[in-house]
């Protein structure tokens, strides 16, 4: 049915914010008009990839370098 069933996102993690956190996270989601759920897959993913980057490369990744991405 998929091309990668690996790329199915069925993985499900928990995140608590408080409500500061939540107010500006409502705020950005508002501004950008993406559901508040994607912005914070969205950072999340960025955050990580800049970690393991740096992590190993010793060096920011460059703007274009991404991990694969389903298109759509």
């Amino acid at each position: 049915m998929y091309p990668d069933p690996k790329r199915v996102r069925d993985n499900r993690q928990t995140v608590r914010f408080d409500d500061y956190e939540d107010e500006l996270l409502r705020i950005l989601s508002k501004m950008t008009g993406a559901q508040t759920s994607t912005l914070i897959r969205e950072l999340a993913m960025r955050q990580a990839e800049e970690m393991l980057a740096d992590a190993f490369f010793g060096q920011e990744p460059k703007a274009d370098a991404s991990l694969p991405r389903a298109a759509g």
